[in-house]
Formats: C-alpha cells, sequence, structure tokens
C-alpha cells in the first residue's frame, strides 16, 4: 500500500482513470513507474501506464521482480503495443526494469520501503534521488506527492520537496486532484515554459548586441 496507515484507503485522480488511479493508490510501485513515465508524454498517459502495463501482464497489480527478471526484448513488446505506454516506448521499458532491478537489489522489491523509514525528507529525497531515472526534479516531485497524497510526511518534507512542497500550489502531479486542479497545473506549466523560452530569446537578443 502506499498510505502510511493501511487501514485508509488512499484515493488519487491523476490519471482521470478510475481503474488506473485506483492502482496507483494501492501500489507504491505503479505510483513510482507512474512518476518515473512522466517526461514528455500527457500527465494522465503517464500514471495510466502502470494500469496497462499490469493488464499486458495478466495481473492486478505490478511485481519488481517479475518486471526486473522479464525479458528485455518481450517487456519492450508490452510498452510497444497499440496503444504504446509512452511516446518513446523502447528506451522507457528499459528505465522501468532498470528501476525495479534496482529495488530488487537494493529494497527486496518492495518499493515502499523507498520511504517506509525515512527519518527525515533529506533522507527520503536521497534515496529517491538514487533512484534510475530519478533526477532532483522528478525526486521533489515524487516526495511532494508522497506528503501531500499519501500520507508520508516524515520531518521537514516540505522543505526537501522545494517548490512542489508548497501548501496550495499547482506546479506538478503532487497537485493534482481532479479534473480542475489538472488544468491549473497545465496552465502554470505552459506560463513557465513561455516564461522561459522569452527569457532565452531576450538572452539571445542581448548576445548579438
Amino acid at each position: 500500500m502506499t498510505e502510511s496507515n493501511r487501514s485508509k484507503a488512499i484515493t488519487l485522480r491523476i490519471a482521470q482513470q478510475p481503474e488506473a488511479d485506483e492502482l496507483l493508490g494501492r501500489s507504491p510501485l505503479a505510483a513510482l513507474i507512474g512518476m518515473l513515465l512522466d517526461q514528455q508524454v500527457p500527465m494522465e498517459w503517464a500514471f495510466s501506464g502502470p494500469f496497462t502495463l499490469a493488464q499486458r501482464m495478466g495481473s492486478d497489480d505490478l511485481d519488481a521482480h517479475e518486471i526486473a527478471a522479464y525479458d528485455p526484448e518481450a517487456f519492450t513488446e508490452l510498452f510497444s503495443a497499440k496503444p504504446a505506454l509512452h511516446r518513446y516506448p523502447g528506451s522507457m521499458a528499459k528505465r522501468v526494469q532498470q528501476l525495479c532491478q534496482f529495488l530488487v537489489a537494493e529494497y527486496d522489491g518492495e518499493a515502499s520501503a523507498v520511504w517506509s523509514d525515512a527519518g527525515t525528507g533529506a533522507e527520503l529525497l536521497k534515496r529517491l534521488k538514487a533512484l534510475p531515472g530519478f533526477g532532483d526534479q522528478k525526486a521533489q516531485i515524487f516526495l511532494a506527492l508522497l506528503g501531500k497524497q499519501l500520507d508520508v510526511r516524515p520531518t521537514g518534507w516540505r522543505a526537501a520537496a522545494g517548490p512542489y512542497g508548497e501548501a496550495g500550489s499547482h506546479r506538478s502531479v503532487a497537485d493534482i486532484t481532479g479534473p480542475d486542479s489538472l488544468a491549473k497545473v497545465r496552465a502554470q506549466k505552459q506560463e513557465a515554459k513561455a516564461a522561459a523560452k522569452a527569457a532565452a530569446k531576450a538572452a539571445a537578443a542581448a548576445k548579438k548586441r
């Protein structure tokens, strides 16, 4: 379970698909894989991927041991079958297997062990950044998701999550609780991208002077 209190059901609405969101709420590995896939594709596409993958593997959940040991070519085919799980199915299939192999080697395949006994937000961030495919930003966003929606709140978690940990923000998937918040997050991402583009254009113009 992704929740710290296993008697408490966690409801997520990131994938905007009931079955996919239900899996994210009860499967720590599904949540991690969804976060891993969340790049260069719409957020809903990324976080519905774990559910589609579980279906294609003939299960209602995902198992790190099974994925880690899966034949790489066959696993890539699971990602590539239409509809593809990602815009780059080959490379993302490889990354998911690498993530699961790391979890098997370091945490006996238990994704929740990454955060279950983390004493501080800084420690948890360090663990997340050690995961294959998790850079600084992705680690901070997932830490914020754990704290804001999955009841995983070690001391200092908001500070460790940086701006993504801010209460009331709409910066990332950590803040998505339904269609309205999804629209707000998407709008803010577009504004940030436009601002960065304008800044780069201004900098380039300044160099020509």
